[in-house]
């Protein structure tokens, strides 16, 4: 287990018991007995992974904390589709640009196409990353010991999404996209990560109009089906969320319950909640920094 992985396995298990004993409030020295690690290895790793102490990343993981991300997003939402759907999205520091299969090549299932795949390590555990000459096709994150989202069945739901295709595994193919998507930086003048989008025409503008919603936000899924000029397709909007092949880049995970409540993550709702929080320290971070 590299050390990526066994610091997501740690911060998955520090979730697991914070929102078990949220209410009592436990202890840096409560959380890293349970963990069974030392108070200053527990500090170190928090720091290391996610830029806050376990105290500050706890409160990300609330549900105040997440309704109080989605009363502000009322006020962002049209600003932040002031620039139109069709152009590039950021998330983080990368440049997201998205490309449409034709009705015809969707209808063919990728005939005549090639993918590579692979598995990296991520902030977030293992992921099979999947390429094409036209970009990314496909992010899914791995965990072992949930049977639909081991490795086996995330190759098996890449070749049931492009049925017609070629399937070849290769890990040098799809290394650079996983060192450009996990960077802490991008570099400067790097040229935006191209995806290649499979999907119906709802579909598509629904994933399309995710890649507005900034890092360190959360929408409701009313916020979206506004957001498309759908206003009462919420329920057909969160299928279309479900059906997201490209993990994190298309961040699905930032559409939460208007509750408050964080579920309904294709990849688990704890990495969604890591996921969310951590997201929550960079973007508070980079605040404190400007």
């Amino acid at each position: 287990m590299t050390t990526a992985e066994r610091d997501y396995a740690l911060v998955a298990e520090a979730i697991h018991y914070l929102e078990s004993n949220y209410q009592n409030q436990p202890s840096l020295n409560e959380l890293a007995t349970h963990l069974h690690l030392s108070p200053f290895h527990l500090q170190r790793l928090f720091t290391r992974w996610a830029g806050v102490s376990p105290k500050r990343f706890v409160q990300y993981l609330t549900v105040n904390h997440a309704k109080a991300l989605l009363n502000n997003a009322h006020s962002v939402l049209d600003a932040t589709y002031a620039s139109g759907l069709s152009s590039p999205g950021r998330l983080h520091d990368l440049m997201i640009a998205t490309e449409a299969m034709t009705p015809g090549e969707y209808k063919e299932q990728g005939a005549a196409m090639t993918i590579a795949y692979g598995r990296h390590t991520t902030p977030f555990g293992d992921a099979l990353i999947a390429v094409t000459n036209r970009g990314i096709c496909a992010l899914s994150f791995i965990d072992e010991e949930t049977p639909d989202r081991d490795w086996q069945s995330a190759v098996a739901n890449l070749q049931q999404q492009w049925q017609a295709a070629t399937l070849h595994e290769d890990d040098s193919r799809s290394a650079p996209y996983a060192a450009a998507i996990f960077a802490q930086r991008a570099p400067h003048g790097s040229a935006p990560l191209q995806l290649l989008l499979k999907g119906t025409n709802f579909q598509i503008k629904v994933w399309e109009a995710l890649l507005r919603i900034p890092a360190g936000a959360t929408w409701s899924y009313a916020d979206l089906a506004n957001a498309i000029g759908q206003p009462n397709a919420a329920r057909a909007v969160g299928n279309a969320v479900g059906a997201n092949p490209i993990g994190y880049l298309i961040p699905c995970h930032r559409v939460i319950h208007k509750s408050g409540i964080v579920d309904g993550y294709h990849w688990g709702a704890t990495r969604k909640k890591a996921l969310l929080a951590w997201e929550a320290a960079k973007r508070e971070r980079m605040e404190q920094a400007a």
